[in-house]
């Protein structure tokens, strides 16, 4: 079983100490990514649940590839990622969502004193077992009473979040101390220093000084800080009482000198009431404890990432507008490095002030270069589906898979078709299908609503939807794009404005041996295209390939819902609202009409090489029913709501994925709403059943492997076996044998990690101009340089033009460590 398509970008990412690793939250594991070359070299695999956090021991004598990890499953997991290797395991009983361990921060490891015990602080879902709240004091039971209109007030919220602590040291759960409770689990951020840790609460912050020795009964001294709007973000400063924070308008806020006085006086809290801004503290409001607060605003919503940079002179911000800005703190000068492509969620930094991440919104980090913000490598997950209205989402399909390579192409919300491998569990390439730059905006103006690859993968067809302002201006617009076999960099070839009219395509399919596609419309007709130039060129299609309609058809101007050819392309089936016709595609004839089904046939589709045909209508009495095409007639058929039919290349299985009744029995034994069966076309029995969770939307699709996928000692005698993809709406996917079969047993390798062997630092001259040429010298040669000794070209070095020269302040000591010797001695 393969699995893939998980979430980079669930939690912040951290790096390694010496900033050439980035272990990435995914899953239920933590993947490990060469900042060099965006590839994953390892993986740490042992929780049973979302991980929500990884922290990276800072580097010492004893501590150089460790860290701590928390996730859902209620446990706190010790590493040395180096060998992927699990050291230590301790449970919670309770879900974490977020954790901090500040004492590393502030820990000197060098010193001779005894260590003190290391504490984490984790913020968990402690709604297990709870009631709503009772009211207990005058103000909570003041909500009791009615409203003015006479409705009742509504009760008080049961506090589902809570702030603990955890001492690692002795693996155990502090269960004396509670820190906060909060309506819902929040993010709990440390200050770079270690100092402070704090969370959002609504509209404050709340803010907790971490004593310098920390034990299991220590004094927590608080403080709150008040805003008018839900606060989305914050960060401290690395080195003074400086915290940021953005709400939920776009203003950032940065109070200065807080906790002066709640931290240096014990037990003082705030009163929580408001009072008019003192003019002494400029935009503090009541008796919060800072000195002054300064308001920015630059972003038009909500600001989701703060962070401030390792000097603590810029600070920098981002979120739905895809711009990542940088404020200098004490004058808010600003610049910024625009069209990112995607709402922005965390912001990383390194031991190296070169490198820092951001990680987006679309599943995508992108590595950066210090301080010119250049992107230098991405890490890409699958994408995420686009929204798309209402009406057009039983029209949209998600993705196409090309069974033979078993690459998938997947619509994005950024108008793009990304291609991205199953069989790799990464992103191939990418193709902008309509130019348009990302956008703030919650309306959808433009939707790429189909797409459909050709059995060799080398074409591409795409259909987008314009959608109308005020019921004028709609376009729907079919495309073809084209490549080489053995690339994946498709260029536009054909675009076709509004092919059925003003109507809606409703489906594509392509010729399995032909340069010929198929599409129907919603309008009552169904055009075939045919490429006009078929003409190669080593190999690669023409860019110029061009395609036109060869035919139109139509019956009894019905709509047409779904299309497919079959096996071996001489048969093509498109539905007409409740029947399916039967047609020659090379003649445009009308052969046959079979079937009548109560609703609308949505998808259609032949069975390998046999003479079946299967059809799927949705509605309020959905059915699933197999044709036989020699009969004419229905084989049987099943009452199930279809989401996606596949079936495989030479025999008669087919496998569909279903949606499991809300009144069903079956989905309260199983936790899922859908169901993937595997039929033999001519037995009613499913062979086998498995249930899986959000089908809505899913799709399946048969693998054949190609040969780069089978292990070198594998036997030629072995068949090679297809593999079921199934891919949920969330575009996490899972590849398995349909068979039940290992598949270790068939000589499949699994996905292997690109472990890279150790870079070796440059020093010297090597670090500021790379690798000295190699000298060779002539046996007849007089000149000077002929007569200097061998395995010295650094004396080479200041020979040439004076303007061709490095500066002698680079190779001062680069040439004085060259002129002495080292010697090796033996100690006694």
């Amino acid at each position: 079983m393969i699995t893939g398509g998980k979430s980079y970008v669930s939690s912040p990412p951290a790096f390694s100490n010496d900033s050439k690793k980035l272990l990435i939250c995914t899953g239920s594991s933590v993947s490990i990514f060469s900042t060099s070359t965006a590839l994953q070299v390892n993986e740490l695999e042992g929780h049973t649940d979302l991980v929500t956090s990884v922290i990276v021991v800072p580097a010492s004598s004893k501590l150089l590839n460790y860290c701590w990890t928390s996730s859902f499953d209620g446990t706190i997991r010790y590493w040395d990622f180096s060998v992927s290797e699990l050291i230590k395991t301790i449970t919670t009983a309770l879900p974490i969502h977020s954790m901090v361990i500040p004492s590393l921060l502030s820990m000197s490891y060098e010193s001779d004193e005894k260590p003190h015990d290391i504490f984490a602080y984790v913020s968990v879902d402690g709604s297990q077992g709870k009631e709503k709240l009772p009211i207990v004091n005058e103000s909570e039971e003041k909500e009791k009473l009615p409203n003015v209109d006479g409705s009742q007030r509504k009760e008080k919220l049961p506090l589902c979040g809570e702030i603990k602590k955890c001492n690692l040291t002795k693996a155990r759960m502090v269960g004396s101390v509670t820190l906060a409770e909060t309506l819902k689990p929040e993010f709990v951020a440390s200050s770079p220093a270690g100092r402070y840790i704090g969370i959002r609460d609504k509209r404050k912050l709340r803010i907790w000084e971490v004593p310098t020795k920390d034990s299991d009964r220590v004094f927590h001294k608080k403080i709150r800080l008040h805003h008018t709007k839900n606060i989305t973000a914050f960060a401290f400063h690395p080195t003074e009482r400086i915290v940021a924070a953005g709400d939920a308008t776009g203003r950032i806020l940065i109070w200065r000198g807080f906790g002066n006085k709640a931290f240096s006086i014990r037990n003082k809290t705030a009163n929580g009431d408001f009072m008019d801004i003192d003019d002494e503290r400029a935009g503090v409001r009541g008796d919060d404890d800072a000195d002054s607060c300064t308001t920015w605003h630059w972003h038009s919503a909500e600001v989701k990432v703060l962070f401030f940079s390792s000097d603590g002179e810029y600070l920098f911000s981002g979120g739905k507008e895809g711009v990542l800005m940088v404020w200098q703190l004490d004058t808010g000068k600003r610049k910024f490095l625009p069209r990112i492509g995607s709402s922005l969620l965390f912001y990383t930094s390194s031991g190296d002030p070169s490198i820092s991440t951001i990680s987006c919104a679309d599943n995508r980090i992108h590595i950066l270069k210090m301080p010119s913000m250049e992107i230098l490598k991405s890490i890409s997950g699958i994408k995420l589906p686009p929204s798309v209205p209402g009406l057009l989402k039983d029209s949209c399909t998600s993705f196409a898979i090309n069974q033979t390579s078993g690459i998938a192409a997947i619509r994005t919300d950024n108008y793009c078709i990304q291609f991205y491998s199953l069989l790799d569990d990464r992103e191939i390439s990418e193709v902008q299908v309509c130019e348009r730059n990302h956008q703030p905006v919650d309306q959808v103006t433009v939707i790429v609503s189909l797409v459909a690859l050709s059995p060799d993968g080398c074409v591409m067809c795409t259909s987008e939807t314009r959608l109308p302002e005020d019921g004028i201006g709609g376009l729907v617009s079919l495309k073809f794009w084209v490549c080489g076999s053995e690339s994946t960099n498709f260029s536009l070839s054909t675009i076709v404005y509004e092919p059925h009219r003003e109507a809606g395509i409703s489906g594509i399919a392509f010729h399995p041996t032909l340069p010929m596609a198929v599409s129907s419309s919603y309008g009552g007709d169904f055009k075939v295209w045919v490429s006009n130039n078929v003409n190669k060129l080593n190999d690669q299609a023409l860019a110029s390939t061009g395609w036109t309609c060869h035919a139109v058809g139509s019956y009894k101007k019905k709509p047409m819902t779904a299309t497919a050819f079959s096996a071996d392309g001489s048969v093509l089936a498109v539905a007409a609202e409740t029947v399916i016709t039967i047609w020659d595609p090379k003649k445009n004839v009308l052969v046959a009409v079979i079937g009548e089904s109560l609703e609308p046939i949505s998808k259609v589709a032949f069975i390998g090489k046999s003479d079946y045909l299967v059809s799927a209508s949705g509605g309020s009495k959905p059915q699933l029913s197999v044709w036989s095409m020699s009969k004419m007639c229905m084989s049987w058929s099943y009452k199930l709501h279809t989401e996606a039919i596949t079936s495989t290349m030479g025999n008669s299985y087919f496998s569909v994925l279903g949606l499991i009744p809300k009144s069903s029995n079956e989905s309260t034994l199983h936790d899922g709403d859908g169901v993937i069966l595997l039929f033999n076309v001519e037995d009613p029995v499913p062979v086998t059943t498995w249930f899986v969770s959000k089908a809505r939307g899913g799709g399946l699709e048969f693998i054949h492997l190609n040969p780069r996928s089978i292990k070198d000692d594998a036997s030629d005698s072995t068949p090679t076996p297809e593999l079921l993809a199934y891919v949920n709406n969330d575009h996490e996917f899972v590849l398995f044998s349909p068979h039940g079969e290992q598949l270790d047993e068939h000589g499949i390798s699994l996905r292997e990690n690109h472990v890279l062997p150790e870079e070796t630092r440059r020093v010297g001259y090597e670090s500021v101009y790379g690798e000295l040429a190699e000298f060779k010298t002539m046996e007849n040669s007089t000149s000077p340089a002929s007569v200097l000794p061998p395995g010295r070209p650094w004396e080479t070095i200041f020979s040439g033009s004076s303007h061709n020269l490095p500066p002698l302040t680079k190779l001062c000591s680069v040439f004085l460590e060259a002129l002495l010797e080292k010697r090796t001695t033996d100690v006694e």
